[in-house]
C-alpha cells in the first residue's frame, strides 16, 4: 500500500474520501445535468463502486481522483485527480487528469484550479511524462478546461471509447495531451 498524496490550493482540499461523502458524490452523480456527457446518471450503489475503484486506485498508486472539499464552507463539490487508463487505446499506457463538480460550483474555476494542482503533482511529484485527458466529442466545457491547462488536441488521436457501443452519440472522444516539459506551474 502506498501512502495516498493530499494537496492543498488557495480555495480548495484534494482529500481523501470519507465516509461521509458518500451521500453528496451520489447526489451529485444522480445529476443528469451533471452526468449528461456520461452514457447515464448513477444510483447509489453506482456510486459506491466507483468510489470503492478509487480507494483501490490510491491504495496502489497513492494518488487517484481527489474530493474536492471548499475550505470556506468545508461542502464537498466533487473530485479531481489523476488514474491510470484502464482500458486498451493507442495512447495507453497513460495517466489521464479528469474531474467532476456539482452544478452550484460550475463556472467559478474550481475544476481549473484543482486540475493545476493535480497536474503539478503528476509532473513535480510523480514526474510522469505526459499526462492526457479525454471527453466526449461534444463536452466543450470540459474541453475549454483542457485548454485553459495547456493541453493539447490532435484530431488524429480521437479515438472511439471501447466502454461505450457503436452508434452512441458520446462514443467519439478527443484526446488532449500535457508533457511535462511543456508545464507551468502556477504562480
Amino acid at each position: 500500500m502506498v501512502e495516498p498524496i493530499e494537496l492543498e490550493t488557495p480555495r480548495l482540499y484534494l482529500r481523501r474520501w470519507q465516509a461521509a461523502d458518500l451521500e453528496p458524490m451520489a447526489a451529485l452523480c444522480a445529476d443528469a445535468e451533471v452526468m449528461r456527457y456520461f452514457p447515464a446518471p448513477l444510483s447509489r450503489a453506482e456510486t459506491e463502486a466507483l468510489l470503492a475503484r478509487i480507494h483501490a486506485h490510491f491504495a496502489e498508486h497513492g494518488f487517484g481522483p481527489w474530493a474536492l472539499q471548499r475550505k470556506d464552507s468545508g461542502a464537498l463539490i466533487g473530485f479531481t485527480g489523476l488514474g491510470r487508463v484502464n482500458f486498451a487505446a493507442p495512447f495507453t499506457p497513460a495517466v489521464e487528469i479528469g474531474w467532476r463538480l456539482a452544478r452550484a460550483h460550475w463556472r467559478q474555476g474550481f475544476a481549473s484550479e484543482a486540475a493545476r494542482a493535480a497536474l503539478q503533482c503528476a509532473f513535480e511529484r510523480l514526474e510522469l511524462a505526459q499526462v492526457v485527458s479525454f471527453t466526449t466529442l461534444s463536452n466543450l466545457p470540459s474541453q475549454g478546461v483542457m485548454q485553459a491547462l495547456g493541453m493539447r488536441r490532435d484530431a488524429a488521436d480521437d479515438f472511439d471509447h471501447p466502454g461505450l457501443a457503436a452508434g452512441d452519440p458520446l462514443r467519439r472522444h478527443v484526446l488532449y495531451r500535457l508533457d511535462r516539459a511543456d508545464w507551468q506551474a502556477p504562480r
